[in-house]
């Protein structure tokens, strides 16, 4: 403190030399005065919001107005252009696991009532990172939905390397939805139009409930022994021809050939296409390998036109229900069960 140097009378060997160590003396004193204003600027600049913690430029700080020599003697050695500093905490790091996400809905996309956000990952998240990753994806919507994420062991990945996030109902059509994936990944997507299609296989009949329509379509699916999956399949993509080759799914060369009108249900292969057989056996009879067949006389190309990914497709009277990961199974799971798939529950 400049208050701390005496300016009193000269020595009695008075002189030039005297003159000079005392100028000396006032020049370290000014400097020791511009460090402690330098180190109550470092102070205010780092400290905490609420006046009670700061970072490492807070403390230095501190030390440097409790110890004056200290001060001084670093005054002497000073450059006059230097200028103070303060340090400024890190950002923490996100998660490895973060740097390659894969989202299923592409920017601006138009999907369906029952489209659930899953995203993928390069390797596996292990159980103890989960939380961490968890926490940096995050969904905002037009309306008020209740949704959750839930980690799912998807047929054709390791288990850790997908997320699905779903609401507890389907969504509600004309629902705007931001998703984010830490700081890299962001997309926009609308909900449109509801379309639900329940395929009873007892009956032979496909319900097609949209906007509020309804209308009844013969339908042909697994015969016994290759039974169609049951329970809740959601749209995944659509194909105007696609090649089906049986020995893909296990049942040696009993077809091969391509197949029209072709949309797709489940990851182990499942569609609903065209197919001939339905032109004899559509609402008779089911004589397909797995699949649910639609006329050829219109009836499989216009399902397929009116149809995007996220529709929704039941199937009930079947045998085994659809897994989670076995294409968008999740809506196979309860409310319960699906929460209890969050690292976060």
């Amino acid at each position: 403190m400049i208050s701390g140097v005496r300016a009193g009378r000269p020595a009695r060997s008075s002189g030039r030399s005297a003159r000079v160590r005392s100028a000396a003396a006032v020049c370290a004193a000014a400097a020791a005065l511009t460090l402690a204003l330098a180190g109550c600027s470092a102070q205010a600049g780092t400290g905490g919001t609420d006046g009670t913690s700061g970072s490492a430029g807070d403390t230095k700080g501190k030390a440097d107005q409790k110890q004056p020599a200290a001060a001084d003697a670093a005054a002497r050695h000073a450059s006059p252009k230097a200028k103070p500093t303060s340090a400024t905490p890190s950002a923490t790091p996100e998660p490895a696991a973060l740097k390659n996400v894969r989202i299923n809905v592409t920017d601006g996309q138009t999907v369906g009532v029952g489209m659930p956000i899953s995203i993928t990952f390069d390797h596996p998240v292990p159980a103890a990172e989960r939380a961490a990753v968890e926490r940096l994806l995050t969904v905002s919507t037009s309306t008020g939905v209740t949704g959750s994420w839930s980690w799912i062991k998807d047929r054709n990945l390791l288990d850790g390397q997908r997320i699905d996030y779903r609401p507890r109902q389907f969504w509600t059509p004309g629902t705007k939805v931001t998703v984010r994936a830490g700081s890299g990944v962001t997309r926009n997507f609308a909900v449109g139009r509801s379309l639900v299609a329940t395929v009873d296989v007892r009956t032979h009949t496909m319900t097609v409930e949209k906007d509020g329509t309804t209308r009844q379509v013969p339908i042909t699916a697994g015969a016994p022994g290759m039974d169609t999956w049951n329970g809740t399949m959601v749209v995944s993509d659509k194909q105007r021809r696609v090649l089906m080759d049986s020995r893909t799914v296990g049942f040696g060369d009993a077809y091969k050939g391509y197949y029209s009108y072709a949309v797709h249900l489940t990851a182990s292969g499942t569609y609903l296409h065209q197919n001939p057989k339905a032109d004899t056996y559509a609402g008779r009879r089911n004589v397909t390998h797995g699949c649910v067949g639609l006329a050829t006389d219109g009836t499989a190309r216009r399902f397929y036109e009116e149809v995007i990914p996220g529709d929704v497709v039941r199937v009930t009277g079947s045998t085994e229900t659809v897994a989670a990961g076995n294409g968008y199974g999740d809506w196979n799971l309860d409310w319960e069960e699906w929460r209890a798939g969050s690292a976060l529950r």
